[in-house]
């Protein structure tokens, strides 16, 4: 009876031991721990008080000779209770011999793996477009992105996990459209790829991209130069500006005057609509298109000649709008095709475009003048030569180039016959300094 009873007490000693040493912790203690250290609830798990007292739960434990430490979460997510239960399921790894950070990778890789199968090309076209669209020069491009993706890609593999897109989806994609709109194809390629880069980037999809040209499609499509070759925006024959000028300068509204300014600035019609009166020193005659405007990424000093100033101070004086050509509503541009309808409707010209008259331009520049090339190209805002070129060439010519937009803007109003002889600029038969 002494016996039993002396085991009886052992038995209740030990328990009382082991309690102590597995729940050491209170939630009183957890709430005044400050110093920064380790504190044992024992059996493995420890509160971690860091530098800054942020309090988290760790698990620490010997496996296979070494010692490791494993994150459970921060205070504010576990609590005391809740940690002891995460501190368990882990602890019956390490008692089968396997390493509990270990497996949470191997957790973690099949998570991600089965969020992989689960996201469609659209969902990852989506996340990729809305990712990069602040970085992109202006919502044409926006526009573009989600035009070509919804009308070509989305019927065909929009649906489909971003994973199993393979080149014969991709080529399905492609092939309908390659021949007939070989530019949009081409564009829609491209686009196709950066969003499977990306989406292999995120770890959503394995191998190689489907998409890419050179060692993928380039064996199963024609190169886009042999299917369809470029063809050029209809230009107006520059012996006939002056003709059309006439016409134009006799229509009312504000897309005859936006257009105007076009033909005499040789720009492009986005750089036209999107201008705003911040952009301009009437004063001085220049206007400055700034970087983000214009297709090179470069900023633009365009001078201005007296003619085209005769069109934009009736507006400054009148202004409405920050807009120098104001849409419908005040705080919006003109519209991208205000002056497609001016061109076909009202002007009944069909034939060409208004892109053209930057051509226009040009072959006036080398057939009916005698400026260097480079002026011609600097005033299309057109890089000339290659990069270390581009390096040594700090100016932009304007001088010369101000003189050059000054004999454009007479040809373009003077009588047509009169706009058949040859400019000659005394000027550039000078040596170049």
């Amino acid at each position: 009876m002494v016996a039993l009873n002396q085991l009886l007490f052992v038995g209740k000693f030990v328990g009382i031991t082991m309690a102590k040493e597995i729940e050491r912790l209170s939630a009183l203690a957890v709430t005044r721990a400050k110093k920064k250290g380790l504190y044992p609830d024992g059996d493995k798990l420890y509160l971690q008080v860091s530098d800054n007292g942020a309090k988290s739960w760790v698990l620490r434990y010997m496996i296979n000779g070494k010692q490791r430490t494993m994150g459970l979460g921060g205070l504010n997510s576990l609590s005391l209770a809740e940690a002891r239960v995460e501190a368990g399921k882990w602890r019956k790894l390490i008692t089968a011999g396997i390493d509990p950070i270990e497996a949470r990778k191997s957790d973690d890789a099949k998570a991600r793996f089965i969020a992989a199968r689960s996201k469609t090309f659209k969902q990852c076209a989506e996340d990729y477009i809305e990712s990069h669209k602040d970085g992109w020069r202006n919502a044409k491009h926006l526009y573009q992105w989600n035009q070509s993706l919804s009308t070509f890609v989305y019927p065909t593999i929009g649906d489909l996990s971003v994973q199993d897109i393979d080149v014969a989806l991709v080529t399905d994609v492609l092939k309908p459209i390659w021949k007939t709109k070989t530019e949009t194809a081409s564009r829609t390629r491209g686009r196709i790829e950066r969003i499977l880069d990306w989406a292999t980037t995120k770890e959503l999809r394995q191998g190689e991209n489907p998409a890419r040209w050179r060692g993928k499609l380039e064996n199963l499509l024609p190169k886009p130069s042999k299917v369809q070759k470029v063809e050029h925006h209809p230009a107006l024959p520059y012996a006939d500006i002056s003709d059309f000028m006439a016409i134009l300068s006799g229509q009312s509204g504000i897309s005859a005057r936006a257009m105007e300014l076009v033909i005499l600035t040789a720009t492009r019609t986005g750089e036209v609509i999107g201008a705003k009166w911040q952009e301009f020193d009437l004063e001085n005659k220049i206007w400055t298109i700034p970087a983000d405007r214009i297709k090179g990424g470069r900023e633009h000093r365009i001078p201005l000649s007296n003619m085209a100033l005769a069109v934009l101070k009736p507006l400054h004086e009148n202004k409405i709008s920050d807009f120098v050509f104001p849409g419908m509503r005040k705080d919006k541009p003109l519209s991208n095709t205000a002056m497609l309808e001016l061109r076909k409707k009202q002007l009944k010209r069909k034939d060409i475009t208004v892109h053209g008259f930057r051509s226009s331009f040009r072959d006036w520049c080398a057939e009916q003048t005698n400026y260097p090339r480079e002026v011609a190209e600097a005033a299309l805002s057109h890089a000339v030569g290659d990069k270390v070129e581009a390096a040594y060439r700090r100016s932009d010519l304007f001088d010369k180039r101000r003189n050059l937009m000054d004999e454009w803007a007479k040809y373009c109003y003077q009588p047509k016959a009169k706009s058949k002889e040859k400019v000659v600029n005394i000027r550039s038969k000078k040596k170049a300094s």
